[in-house]
C-alpha cells in the first residue's frame, strides 16, 4: 500500500494536545456507549458536513459540496467498485487513460465483471489526454462489442504525480455528452498538490460551463474522494463517493452497509477536521515537506543521468529510464525493475504493471521513506547507473566484479516493505 509517514509528528501532536477525543469523551464526559451502539449507515450528520467542507477547502472554496450527496465508504476501494455494480452491468466497459493505477484491475474488475478499455496517452505530450485519444479508445470498444459506460480518470494522476489541465477536463466532459455515458472522477490525491498549477476538479469545469442539459450531465459525474493520502490516514478506511444522481446516492447508500466506517473513527476525525486552524497548518506544512521531498528525489535522479515527468502533485514520479534499457522491450524494462529490486534495494513500480504503453517509465515514490532513506537510495541509483555505463562500455551487463561492489553487504529494501519474492510475483502477475 503507498502510503505517507511524514506528517504524523504533526498529527500526533494534534492527538495529545486533545486527550478528551482519543478517549472518546465530549466536554469531560464520556461518549463510549453512543458510538459503540449501532449507528445509521449514512453516517454521523457531523462527520459528513465536516469532510464536505473540507474537501471544498481543498479546491479553494470553488465549489461547495453537500452532505447528502455523499456517501461514506471504507476507503475509496470499495467507492469505485461500488460505482461500478450503480453505472455498469458484467460485460460492460469503463475507459481508463494510461498509464493508470495497476489496483483498478483489481477494484474495478474482480466482483463486477466490468472490463476496463485502455486509452493509451504518450509521452510526446506529456502522457496528456486528448480527444483524438478518447475517440480512438471508444472505436476500440466497440470493435470489441463493449458497451461503454463511462471514462474513470484520477486526478491528479496516480503514478504521473500531475493535475489535469482544465483543457483536458473540458475534453473529458464533451466526450462524455457526446457518448452518452458517465465520469467517475477519482480525486483522492487532491491534497496533495504541492505546486502549479493548482488543483481544478471535475466539478468545478462543470459548474463553470452552461449546457443545455446541465442537469443531465452533472448526474453522470461522480467524484470519489479518500482521506488516505490527503489526511495520510490510510490505516482509518475513510472514502466516499460524492454525486448529484439521487439514484446512485440511494444505491451506492445501501451497498456501503458493507464496509462502514466505524462510529469511533468517524467521531476522532470530525473532531480533526472541525479544528481549522490545525488543519490549514497541516496541509500547508504536508505540501512543503511534499516539495522538499520531491526534488531531493528529482535532483538525486538527475545527478544518476535519470529524468523525471514535471509534475506537481501525489506521492511519488514518473520516472524516465527508457535510456538504460537493453531494448525497446518490456521484457528489457522488467531486466531493469529486477536489477534495482536486486542490485540496489530500491522498491519501484515498472510502467508495465501500470499499462504504459512505452517501455522504460517507472513510478518511485518518495513519501513513504525518511529523507535520510532517500539519501540512500539516491546514492545507490548512481552507483547503479554508473556501473551500468560502464558495463555498456565493456560490453558486459552481467560482469560479477561490478555486481558485487554495487550490492556489498546484503542491502534492505528502500521503498517498501516485504519480501522480494513478494515483489517479484505481484509484478508478474
Amino acid at each position: 500500500m503507498l502510503s505517507r509517514k511524514l506528517s504524523f509528528d504533526l498529527l500526533e501532536s494534534w492527538l495529545r494536545r486533545n486527550p478528551d477525543i482519543v478517549g472518546l469523551k465530549r466536554d469531560g464526559v464520556s461518549v463510549f456507549r453512543e458510538l459503540a451502539l449501532f449507528q445509521d449507515y449514512h453516517g454521523l450528520p457531523a462527520f459528513k458536513n465536516e469532510l464536505v467542507d473540507f474537501m471544498s477547502k481543498i479546491r479553494g472554496n470553488r465549489i461547495k459540496f453537500e452532505s447528502e450527496k455523499l456517501v461514506l465508504t471504507a476507503g475509496a476501494t470499495p467507492a469505485n467498485e461500488i460505482l461500478m455494480f450503480c453505472l455498469a452491468d458484467p460485460g460492460d466497459a469503463f475507459i481508463l487513460p494510461t498509464p493508470y493505477y495497476p489496483g483498478f484491475d483489481r477494484d474495478l474488475k474482480w466482483r463486477t465483471g466490468v472490463e476496463i478499455v485502455p486509452m493509451h496517452c504518450s509521452s510526446s505530450n506529456g502522457f496528456r489526454i486528448t480527444s483524438s485519444a478518447l475517440e480512438q479508445a471508444y472505436q476500440q470498444a466497440q470493435k470489441q462489442n463493449l458497451n461503454v459506460k463511462g471514462v474513470l480518470v484520477t486526478n491528479p494522476s496516480n503514478p504521473l504525480g500531475i493535475t489535469m489541465t482544465k483543457t483536458e477536463l473540458n475534453h473529458l466532459v464533451n466526450f462524455a455528452i457526446d457518448k452518452g455515458i458517465h465520469i467517475i472522477s477519482d480525486e483522492i490525491y487532491s491534497g496533495t498538490v504541492f505546486d502549479s498549477p493548482k488543483f481544478v476538479s471535475i466539478m468545478e469545469v462543470v459548474n463553470d460551463r452552461s449546457f443545455d442539459n446541465n442537469a443531465t450531465i452533472l448526474n453522470r459525474i461522480h467524484v470519489v474522494y479518500s482521506l488516505s493520502k490527503d489526511l495520510g490516514v490510510p490505516g482509518f478506511r475513510v472514502g466516499m463517493i460524492y454525486s448529484n444522481n439521487e439514484i446512485v446516492v440511494a444505491a451506492a447508500t445501501k451497498m456501503s452497509s458493507f464496509g462502514l466506517v466505524s462510529s469511533q473513527t468517524q467521531y476522532l476525525l470530525a473532531n480533526l477536521l472541525s479544528d481549522k486552524k490545525f488543519t490549514l497548518k497541516y496541509m500547508e506544512e504536508t505540501q512543503r515537506r511534499l516539495k522538499r521531498r520531491k526534488e531531493m528525489l528529482v535532483s538525486g535522479l538527475r545527478n544518476a543521468g535519470i529524468r523525471c515527468l514535471e509534475s506537481n502533485a501525489g506521492l511519488f514520479c514518473w520516472v524516465d529510464m527508457r535510456h538504460l534499457l537493453s531494448s525497446v522491450s518490456f521484457e528489457a524494462e522488467k531486466e531493469v525493475w529486477k536489477r534495482i529490486l536486486y542490485e540496489v534495494g530500491f522498491n519501484i513500480s515498472p510502467g508495465s504493471s501500470c499499462h504504459c504503453s512505452e517501455p522504460g517509465w517507472f513510478r518511485m515514490c518518495f513519501a513513504n521513506m525518511s529523507e535520510d532513506t532517500l539519501q540512500v537510495a539516491m546514492k545507490r541509483m548512481k552507483a547503479f547507473t554508473d556501473s551500468t555505463k560502464v558495463s555498456a562500455v565493456n560490453g558486459s551487463s552481467n560482469n560479477c566484479m561490478q555486481r558485487q561492489s554495487l550490492t556489498g553487504a546484503n542491502y534492505s529494501t528502500l521503498g517498501g516493505g516485504g519480501s522480494i519474492a513478494k515483489w517479484i510475483s505481484s509484478c508478474e502477475l
